[in-house]
């Protein structure tokens, strides 16, 4: 296993990071057997496990936290939040008020007394930027946190918590967290080099772009949309749209890519990924055991020029061939009273 600095930290991460998403209620609901899964990617050199309080409603937290038990000083811990966490105002989001009472939560699920590093998952404009950072910075000065950082913000964003934070004497964001897989290399244009130049550091999510990677779905098959991530968002795996077809045709490409390697799909979809310079830690999320081992067999898997340019031909560097669902959508897109000026402004026009 290889191991990198995280964001000027000084704390050494794998390069590979075990992602919780998939453990609880949203993915295995056995606790014992995700805490052997968390266990063998400890035994294989990972030291690194991100989860975060919205993962299966706080479910995620408390098996990693009973899994960590005992090995907890060598473990690199990040958590997140910002999702509402309950029904009701104030129960989420990332005011002081929230992120205050949120870091406790989590501390208690996850049976700690620190974590390494804290993310706000992402961005919120109804909170001052200062109103977010001030409360980080007094969390890590309590001993709370180590470090803190942001998850699929836009590059914007993070430049200017860069200069909100140096202007007002607060600690910065270490760290972002964006999804980036070889269907969507957009972020290689501007969040890459922006973490680079600001040196942060980056821990990558969706490496096999929501399964696509896995070889599971191929061109000319049948895919049942009536079971697992497709029974949830059909739309993003019907082979009758045109994004997903253009996925499909990639896929077969890549297929014979890695079989000229020797190597399976999710090995070298992994594995381009590490390969960025920006990219500190790529995360994996499995459900079972058999999906970690798949995963951590390309972690020797080292790409050279040829392959990354054949791969460069397939898709072209910072293109997505699909828009990753999970980013960020600027609030004036979002809402159209902040696009629109009132209708008397306009009258009197």
């Amino acid at each position: 296993m290889r191991y990198r600095i995280l964001g000027g930290t000084g704390i050494e991460v794998s390069a590979y990071c075990l992602g919780t998403m998939m453990f609880g209620s949203a993915g295995n609901p056995d606790h014992d057997d995700s805490i052997r899964v968390i266990h063998a990617a400890l035994d294989q050199g990972v030291n690194f496990v991100d989860t975060a309080d919205m993962y299966s409603a706080g479910e995620s937290e408390e098996i990693v936290g009973k899994a960590l038990q005992g090995r907890r000083d060598d473990v690199v811990l990040a958590t997140k939040v910002h999702f509402p966490m309950g029904e009701g105002p104030n129960r989420g989001g990332n005011s002081r008020r929230w992120i205050t009472r949120a870091v406790e939560a989590s501390l208690k699920r996850l049976r700690t007394d620190w974590i390494d590093l804290y993310q706000i998952h992402r961005p919120d404009h109804r909170t001052d930027l200062e109103e977010t950072l001030a409360a980080l910075t007094d969390l890590v000065r309590q001993g709370k946190i180590r470090a803190f950082g942001s998850s699929a913000f836009p590059a914007h964003e993070t430049v200017e918590a860069y200069h909100v934070a140096r202007q007002r004497g607060l600690y910065r964001f270490r760290t972002e967290q964006p999804p980036y897989n070889v269907l969507a290399r957009g972020i290689e244009g501007d969040v890459l080099p922006t973490a680079q130049r600001l040196g942060m550091g980056v821990l990558t999510y969706s490496p096999l772009g929501w399964g696509f990677l896995t070889g599971r779905y191929r061109k000319g098959q049948q895919i049942d949309l009536s079971r697992g991530r497709a029974a949830r968002a059909p739309q993003r795996f019907d082979p009758s749209v045109p994004v997903n077809a253009a996925k499909l045709e990639v896929v077969e490409e890549l297929v014979k890519l890695a079989d000229e390697l020797g190597r399976t799909l999710p090995e070298l979809a992994v594995a381009f990924v590490a390969a960025h310079p920006a990219v500190t830690s790529v995360i994996l999320g499995p459900r079972t055991m058999e999906q970690l081992e798949s995963l951590l067999k390309g972690a020797s898997l080292v790409l050279d020029d040829a392959v990354l340019d054949r791969i460069d031909e397939l898709v072209p560097p910072g293109t997505n061939v699909y828009p990753p669902v999970a980013l960020w959508s600027p609030a004036p897109l979002t809402d159209p009273a902040l696009r629109r000026r009132p209708l008397t402004d306009r009258a009197a026009s």
